[in-house]
């Protein structure tokens, strides 16, 4: 395959992955780490797997931080399993429309179930609602970070195997 195509192909998918670590609908961090494995795999010179282990690694983290914000956050506040399962559950259903409702369906969710099934007060579950908001966006930063190690681990490795390549010893 022609190494601009390779190199497009690349760019592409990490501009869109870049996108959907805070669009919904998109999986982010998942396309961006696809971006490079393709690249590996169709210019086996250019990064190392050692390299791709590494962007591996970040991805993992990036996964357990998506999870582990917007339930901590609801947990800090307040919220209980019902209102982490809530939080849950609106994520799901508001990403099917859009960021503010990806957002909106978080916090009704946490609030909801807090009230509903936990049978808290409204301010319990009122807090376990904001504890939603302020988890889920703690978590779109941290997966916003990971993309961004992950883009420069990647350009790192390609930059050292082209100086690993392109130097000649002088004499």
């Amino acid at each position: 395959m022609e190494i601009y195509l390779v190199w497009t192909l690349t760019i592409v998918l990490t501009v869109i992955g870049l996108a959907g670590v805070v669009l919904p609908l998109l999986p982010g961090t998942t396309l961006i780490l696809i971006a490079m494995v393709a690249h590996k795999l169709l210019l086996p010179g250019d990064v190392s797997w050692v390299i791709i282990g590494w962007i591996a690694g970040v991805w993992l983290l990036s996964v357990i931080v998506d999870f582990a914000g917007v339930l901590l956050g609801t947990r800090l506040f307040g919220g209980g399993k019902w209102g982490m399962i809530g939080a849950g559950g609106g994520a799901m259903i508001g990403m099917f429309f859009s960021l503010p409702m990806l957002i909106l369906g978080t916090v009704i969710g946490a609030v909801a179930a807090e009230k509903l099934i936990a049978e808290k007060s409204n301010r319990a579950s009122l807090l376990a609602g904001a504890g939603a908001a302020v988890g889920f966006l703690i978590s779109t930063i941290g997966r916003l970070i990971c993309a961004v190690v992950m883009i420069a681990i990647f350009l790192l490795g390609v930059w050292h195997a082209y100086e690993a390549t392109s130097h000649t010893p002088t004499f």
